[in-house]
């Protein structure tokens, strides 16, 4: 079982990314030769038309545009705690002119009203929460009646010979090339723990029933490799 991660580890995760954010996008996207950008349309194809979004962990906002491009909103707000990260996701956005608003914030404990978003979305950002359930009780409360949370998250491989492709990629190589991109020793470590100590698939869709969401459905992509979750409130 891969060990799990540390408390300490969770709640320094916006200052993990502030020191990759430079090299995020490229790693991102090269290493997963854009399959990454796949999975982020296709996760807003499994969105409900909304017209403001919170986009939780926004990072550098690669789903936030992909949100834009497709039409599905009109307004977005992205919360995260790497200040690094949201700085290049704010050019982005402001690049292409896109009605977007940047806030400094922690999932578990959110700086907006109840019943404020008619959507809520996150990608690749809750198995960093240091307690999953208090961040999705969190998105279950800022989000309004009959709106939609929709989540894409790492999973890990059920069938046994792309498991160990998995594993041999996110073991040796990816650590190895994020470290001399990024020049982070340590960061693409905690992603692949991240991944393997994480709950994926229906154990993740229990979480969502506890925090009190209904209709939760999940999709795997790319061979379980990655997970759509939807559901509503």
């Amino acid at each position: 079982m891969a060990p799990i991660l540390s408390m300490e580890e969770k709640q320094h995760i916006g200052q993990l990314f502030d020191r990759i954010a430079s090299t995020y996008d490229g790693l991102n996207h090269g290493l997963s030769l854009n399959v990454d950008r796949c999975w982020r349309r296709k996760t807003v194809k499994h969105m409900q038309p909304a017209a403001h979004v919170l986009d939780v962990a926004i990072g550098t906002a690669d789903l936030t545009v992909e949100m834009f491009r497709q039409g599905i909103t009109q307004q977005v707000t992205g919360l995260d705690l790497s200040d690094k990260m949201m700085a290049i996701g704010e050019a982005k956005c402001a690049k292409r002119k896109l009605h977007t608003t940047f806030v400094h914030g922690n999932a578990q404990k959110m700086p907006f009203a109840d019943a404020s978003f008619e959507g809520v979305t996150c990608a690749f950002g809750c198995r960093n929460f240091s307690d999953l359930d208090a961040g999705l009780k969190e998105m279950y409360r800022v989000l309004k009646p009959g709106g939609q949370v929709t989540i894409l998250e790492f999973s890990y491989p059920t069938n046994l010979f792309v498991r160990a492709l998995y594993d041999l990629y996110f073991t040796r190589i990816l650590p190895g090339i994020g470290r001399i991109v990024s020049r982070d020793k340590t960061a693409y470590t905690y992603l692949n723990r991240s991944v393997k100590s994480f709950c994926w698939g229906e154990a993740f869709v229990q979480h969502l029933h506890a925090a009190g969401f209904e209709h939760a459905q999940f999709t795997p992509l790319s061979f379980e490799i990655a997970t759509i979750y939807t559901a509503s409130k």
